[in-house]
């Protein structure tokens, strides 16, 4: 299976829009990674860490649609630069916090930044493709954004061990100032369409909000392609989101491991990600999206198998390696089966919704794993994604057609006969 030179697959508007992705979300590597524990050393217990997540997420929530309808309508450059402004001001909450209950005002703010961010990050890589490279032009930039996964957990562990959490954020937000510096300016330099205003919200109106959602939700309601997908992609966004929050508590309170230690587990993920993403690209254009979501989930679950099993330090990189691979076989196949699906004038709006209806399927899902934690003990809360990463696979397998799609001029459900949405800064 030949790769294409990723010279020939990036165009120089999208290596420029991946330059500054990269720098805006090392600074929020950096903090993401520890976070839970930021929070524990602030004074909150399990269950509280739990709330602090699950609320949290509510604010995304209000506006993610909304965020996606402002990239379809003004441009996703400028939807970029709309959100970085949000990330601004929740950094400052996040370096000035005096108590966790402050530390999650700065989360609420800041993470309204994802809501402009996300939806653009993947409708503009699809605009930036062709149909037939879609798989692989999607493997590509989540590869170049790998980066950011290796990279800022370890340099935010550093600052930690070595000089505190607030010294960790402050260099955090240096660098987020300087991304959205960058992403304002090439927001104001590049021209994405004729037909959009340069700046402001005077290509946003309801009835077009309206109608954009009415046609999304008539595919995720249809029965076919985009139904599953989106069954699927909620089911394992809830198991994991039960966990993810616990995982650096799990490893450093059960396990024993030093803050450095779990950043260099999470980077691992990352690493192998980078490394296997351009293979889970080909792999999904050659043999078909399927092949490549139920590879990826049948790894994850035997990811999740091992971190119930894992004692030592590399036996959690193991499982990160393994969820790394697992991740980068069914993302870019997912990306590129529900870029088909939907009609490119409403793509923005479309990760939007799909993101806000995981969102608030996923809500109480750190508290749910607070929960367990305390009543059933630290293990019990990974024990969902095993169970859903086998689920998914098997299920996928018989519900989607061996290759592509209905195709974004037809409709999702005539098919006879699947996604860590990037929380984008």
């Amino acid at each position: 299976m030949r790769i294409q030179n990723p010279l020939r697959l990036l165009t120089p508007a999208l290596t420029a829009f991946m330059a500054g992705m990269v720098l805006a979300n090392i600074a929020g590597a950096m903090n993401q990674s520890l976070l839970p524990l930021y929070v524990q050393s602030l004074g909150a217990d399990a269950r509280q860490i739990g709330l602090f997540f699950s609320l949290g997420a509510v604010a995304p929530l209000a506006f993610q649609i909304l965020g996606g309808y402002v990239s379809d309508s003004i441009g996703r450059l400028r939807a970029v630069a709309i959100g970085s402004v949000a990330g601004c001001m929740g950094y400052a909450v996040y370096l000035l916090a005096p108590s966790w209950g402050w530390l999650m005002v700065g989360h609420m703010v800041g993470s309204l930044s994802v809501c402009f961010v996300a939806p653009s990050f993947d409708a503009f890589i699809a605009e930036q493709s062709t149909e037939n490279t879609r798989a692989r032009v999607f493997a590509m930039a989540e590869s170049i954004y790998a980066v950011v996964g290796i990279v800022g957990p370890p340099i935010g562990g550093f600052f930690v061990q070595r000089y505190g959490f607030r010294a960790m954020i402050a260099v955090a937000v240096a660098l987020y100032l300087l991304a959205t510096a960058l992403r304002i300016n090439m927001a104001a330099r590049v021209r994405e369409d004729a037909s959009r205003p340069r700046f402001g919200l005077g290509g946003v109106k309801l009835s077009g909000l309206r109608r954009n959602l009415g046609t999304i939700a008539s595919m995720l309601l249809a029965g076919g392609v985009m139904t599953w997908l989106f069954l699927s992609d909620c089911a394992s966004d809830i198991a994991f989101t039960v966990t993810s929050r616990f995982e650096p508590i799990y490893e450093a309170d059960v396990i024993g491991l030093r803050p450095l230690q779990i950043t260099w587990v999470i980077s691992s993920f990352s690493v192998v990600r980078m490394l296997v993403l351009p293979l889970g690209g080909a792999f999904a254009d050659r043999l078909g999206e399927r092949a490549g979501l139920c590879l990826g989930h049948l790894l994850c679950g035997i990811g999740a198998v091992l971190f119930l099993l894992g004692a030592e330090f590399a036996d959690f990189v193991a499982v990160s390696a393994l969820y790394g691979t697992g991740s980068a076989l069914f993302s870019p196949a997912y990306q590129s089966l529900v870029s088909k699906e939907v009609p490119a004038k409403v793509r923005g709006t479309a990760y939007g919704l799909i993101s806000t209806s995981l969102g608030i399927a996923s809500l109480p899902a750190p508290y749910v794993g607070g929960l367990m934690w305390e009543r059933f003990g630290p293990r019990a809360p990974f024990f969902l994604p095993l169970v859903t990463s086998f689920a998914m696979a098997a299920l996928l397998w018989f519900k989607l057609p061996a290759r592509g799609g209905a195709g974004p001029g037809r409709t999702a459900g005539a098919s006879s006969s699947d996604t860590d949405l990037h929380r984008l800064r």
